[in-house]
């Protein structure tokens, strides 16, 4: 399962439904917190976050899923890039650091790498 977490309801459906157009089954959350607190962490083969949100941003929820053990590939989106940033979630091992409006082919390149590097090959 693809797990997507943006506080902006149509970033949420719309890559949800690329996802989902791809094979892979996508959950939404509307916060870090939702998606910490769903019981999906464990089941999310890769996770699509944006980078700003309110309560915990992508970076922490990124910073949060390393300091309890999990190796979840992460993608970051955002609308305001900094390279500061992008440096900081990739060397922290981040897939991808995408910024809004992106293609769906780099999506779609971000998410192949995540789960092939995870050797994640089960669609849906």
């Amino acid at each position: 399962m693809i797990s997507i977490v943006d506080d902006d309801e149509s970033v949420l459906e719309g890559t949800k439904c690329l996802i989902r157009s791809l094979g892979y089954n996508a959950e939404t959350f509307s916060s870090a917190e939702e998606f910490l607190d769903s019981g999906r962490v464990n089941g999310t083969a890769c996770l699509i976050t944006d980078v700003q949100m309110p309560g915990l941003s992508g970076p922490e929820l990124q910073d949060r899923l390393i300091a309890d053990g999990y190796r979840t590939p992460v993608i970051l989106m955002t609308a305001y890039p900094e390279e500061r940033m992008r440096e900081r979630v990739l060397n922290a091992g981040a897939i991808g650091y995408l910024s809004k409006p992106f293609s769906e082919d780099r999506l779609i390149e971000c998410l192949d790498k995540a789960l092939n590097s995870h050797n994640v090959r089960n669609r849906g």
